[in-house]
């Protein structure tokens, strides 16, 4: 653990460093903020940072980056990402605009603006974190622009914005659409889309014990199965960013499996499709560099120019899922394996026993566990 979190302090310390000291108010093109979805992500990844570590700067950056958000600049003059039911009549309020235009000196958000799946989505996932992580008991702000709201009012906000996104844009199929400007939902398959759906879904049913939200992320799921993928491999989407997409999917995915109670019959489909994409992307990696294009069915050559986006996809999914479902060793090479009582965590480094027997991680919840430096499946 102290070697991970030894790590995670110098990417933070460095990404900190390179946007901006995370002064969310800096627009600048080339290292500030200029989209809100950006700015969102980075909430959602300084609350797990929070909920893991116990930093309190994480949790302060991770509030004012979602305030920011929502209620946009006095700095930067743009009027925040929340389409306000309230000001934008009908069709055209509710949900939240992707970006401000002009990046220096925008103008007012108007009817027909974008709303896109890639910030409304992350939204209600950043809501259900801040829910879960700030104090009870705060008084409402009063100011026109706070930097952190209550614990209540996080619940709310990620109920709503969920409401009007998926009655919005999401297809009775589970499809998801990338967004909608004036007409109707611009339907095109992207498993960034389809993932932070899924995460939105299991956050909510996770909260709130209400079947329904299950229900969508199953939907959601079924349908990259049944229509992203070919032969049962997710389908490649080209462009810079386009690999990391299998990354966020296998981050929800785990919730969906392993936290939600599914049946065993449903969890064994969904392992079933998650094995045979790993087992896929591992068979194509350049042996030699232990790396994969991102392409799962694409054989990745020593010429090739792999993006740290694309290689995070087959990773992403071998640290989320067991290969099958007996253990498998995850030690640094030349480690040893520990006998005797140890420590377990959850893949993403949460503590979750001390000192556990062997015994008691059965007792645990289904679930994937790390315990003496392997992936422990319990059902």
């Amino acid at each position: 653990m102290q070697t991970y979190k030894a790590l995670h302090t110098r990417i933070y310390n460095g990404e900190k460093s390179h946007y901006v000291n995370f002064d969310f108010d800096d627009p600048n093109t080339n290292n500030g903020w200029f989209v809100y979805d950006d700015i969102m992500w980075w909430t959602c990844a300084l609350a797990r940072a929070y909920e893991t570590f116990g930093t309190k700067a994480y949790l302060t950056y991770s509030e004012k980056s979602f305030c920011r958000v929502w209620y946009g600049s006095a700095k930067v003059g743009d009027d925040g990402s929340y389409a306000d039911p309230a000001r934008f009549e009908g069709k055209y309020g509710g949900g939240m605009f992707w970006e401000w235009q002009p990046i220096a000196n925008p103008k007012p958000h108007q009817p027909g603006d974008f709303r896109s799946a890639c910030i409304n989505f992350p939204t209600v996932i950043a809501a259900c974190l801040l829910h879960q992580l700030v104090p009870e008991g705060r008084k409402a702000p009063t100011t026109a622009r706070p930097t952190q709201q209550t614990k209540e009012w996080y619940l709310e906000k990620a109920k709503e914005i969920y409401a009007w996104a998926d009655k919005t844009l999401v297809r009775s199929d589970g499809c998801v659409a990338d967004g909608i400007h004036g007409g109707g939902p611009e339907y095109s398959d992207h498993l960034y889309n389809q993932a932070t759906y899924i995460g939105a879904s299991c956050m909510l049913y996770l909260l709130t014990q209400e079947i329904i939200y299950l229900t969508k992320a199953q939907r959601a799921a079924n349908y990259v199965i049944s229509s992203m993928c070919t032969g049962g491999i997710l389908k490649y989407e080209t462009g810079y960013e386009q690999g990391i997409y299998a990354a966020i999917y296998a981050q929800y995915m785990r919730t969906l499996i392993y936290d939600c109670g599914l049946s065993s019959a449903l969890v064994n489909k969904y392992l079933t499709h998650i094995q045979r994409n790993i087992e896929k992307a591992y068979t194509n990696m350049d042996k030699e560099r232990g790396i994969q294009i991102g392409n799962f069915s694409k054989s990745t050559s020593a010429d090739d120019v792999v993006e740290s986006y694309g290689a995070s996809g087959m990773p992403a999914l071998m640290l989320m899922f067991p290969a099958s479902d007996t253990a498998t060793p995850v030690a640094s090479f030349g480690e040893k394996e520990q006998d005797g009582p140890s420590d377990v965590y959850t893949p993403d480094g949460r503590l979750v026993m001390k000192g556990a027997t062997p015994e008691q991680v059965h007792q645990l919840d289904s679930g994937l566990y790390i315990f003496q430096r392997k992936k422990i499946l319990v059902r």
